[in-house]
């Protein structure tokens, strides 16, 4: 069990991770710390956290579990603020979307990382924010990333595990290269594909009529472009190197579909979707277990 457990970022995913495991009864005292005061006092009045601290230094003395819940360009600061609070034998986790810059950023911070480091990367969440937006049950049957690192002691990595877990979470290890690989192809790119699709929708001449109309596939396809810009902006730039590499992929395949239709290829296009189609279905089963898949804040 958790005695005092640190959020620092107490928005959708901070503040659903302290919902899950009070309801779980597997922590005793909950600390939030963040630079909006109001939404603290928020976070407090409806019992997510119990109260909140005026500085991290402040928010993660004696703490035995740290999750750092911010937007990946504010890693090193905090780590950096942290430094000399820490008790000997704390866990520090973090929630962010691309992993090797979060280890440079506790590298930077930190100098020599400490055993209790252990990066993390729930892939839960809705394309909403804040903390009237958490709920204890977003984790539950969502996989949760461990990228553990060679400095990461044996126990500090069984304690994120049994906390994500308590979630109703299911954990998976990873590396840090193969965890960015990942997730560059199917969260970053979708969803820089899904800002890129409706701000040139907006550009056109006629998009009034454009969203006017717009269907369901529409829909479905373009509320991941509602998330948080500075977050997706932090992400792109921060695994830019994987995004870049998948992009670079689908750009190309891109152009192939545009020659399809140019050439009035119907068998092939068919054959393309056909083999989508498949692919899809196929893995109906574990996309499921992504569904939502948005990364945390």
């Amino acid at each position: 069990m958790i005695q005092r457990l640190t959020i620092i970022g107490v928005g959708l995913i901070g503040g659903s991770l302290a919902q899950a495991l009070r309801s779980a009864a597997y922590v005793r005292e909950i600390i939030g710390y963040g630079r909006d005061v109001a939404n603290l006092e928020k976070a407090v009045s409806l019992g997510v956290i119990d109260s909140y601290a005026p500085s991290i230094a402040e928010a993660v003395r004696d703490a035995d579990m740290v999750v750092v819940a911010v937007p990946l360009g504010a890693m090193q600061s905090c780590f950096s603020e942290m430094v000399g609070h820490l008790a000997e034998d704390v866990v520090i986790t973090d929630v962010g979307s691309a992993k090797a810059s979060v280890v440079a950023a506790a590298s930077a911070a930190f100098g020599e990382l400490p055993s209790g480091f252990v990066p993390g990367h729930p892939i839960a969440g809705t394309e909403k924010s804040g903390v009237e937006a958490s709920f204890p049950s977003l984790y539950r049957g969502r996989r949760v990333i461990v990228t553990p690192l060679p400095s990461s002691s044996a126990e500090a990595v069984a304690k994120l595990v049994s906390m994500w877990n308590e979630t109703g979470a299911q954990t998976e290890e990873m590396s840090v290269e193969r965890h960015d690989e990942v997730l560059a192809a199917t969260s970053h790119l979708p969803h820089l594909l899904a800002f890129g699709l409706v701000d040139s929708l907006c550009s056109m001449d006629e998009s009034e009529d454009i969203f006017r109309f717009a269907a369901g596939g529409f829909r479905d396809f373009t509320r991941i472009a509602s998330s948080d810009p500075v977050m997706w902006r932090d992400i792109c730039l921060s695994n830019r190197e994987a995004l870049l590499k998948v992009l670079q992929q689908y750009g190309n395949d891109l152009s192939q579909l545009m020659s399809l239709v140019s050439e009035g290829d119907g068998a092939a296009l068919e054959k393309t979707f056909a083999s989508a189609k498949a692919a899809r279905d196929r893995y109906a089963n574990q996309l499921d277990g992504w569904k939502g898949s948005f990364p945390a804040e």
